[in-house]
């Protein structure tokens, strides 16, 4: 049995993972909302060049009048393509995820306050190995995307 302190504490993150190899990222406490979501698009639209091709998943924020609004005006510089439902496993984001979470050499955390740190760090990390990232491409079902 594994010592807790009872308390429940979690946070977010948004990211980007390109079959090039690019992970970028933002973690955060709120909720994930149309405007921490434009907020990253457009941080990650300054650090691009060219057109970016998000996939996404039909998490209501990504359908959001102001998400909407805020893509037709960016002339072509970015599009959403959207997976259907209850289908993750299309996702190369969720093997991102998967990583994160797992558990292997990392502790627990004792706080909120550690575990962004903690997760933050892994993150640059990941950051740092670009064919790291480039293999999550090499899992079947997001093959799709690798091309």
């Amino acid at each position: 049995m594994i010592p807790g302190t009872g308390q429940r504490f979690g946070c977010n993150m948004i990211s980007s993972i390109p079959n090039r190899g690019t992970l970028r990222f933002k973690v955060f406490q709120k909720r994930f909302t149309q405007p921490v979501l434009l907020a990253f698009l457009r941080r990650l639209l300054r650090s691009v060049k060219g057109k970016v091709f998000l996939i996404v998943d039909g998490h209501p924020v990504h359908h959001g009048k102001m998400v909407r609004r805020w893509l037709a005006g960016q002339e072509g510089r970015i599009a959403l393509f959207f997976l259907p439902g209850y289908r993750p496993e299309l996702n190369p984001d969720e093997l991102l995820n998967q990583d994160v979470k797992s558990p292997a050499g990392r502790q627990r955390p004792k706080d909120k306050v550690q575990m962004m740190k903690s997760l933050r760090s892994h993150l640059r990390s990941t950051q740092k190995q670009p064919a790291k990232v480039r293999r999550y491409f090499h899992e079947e079902h997001v093959a799709y995307a690798a091309a």
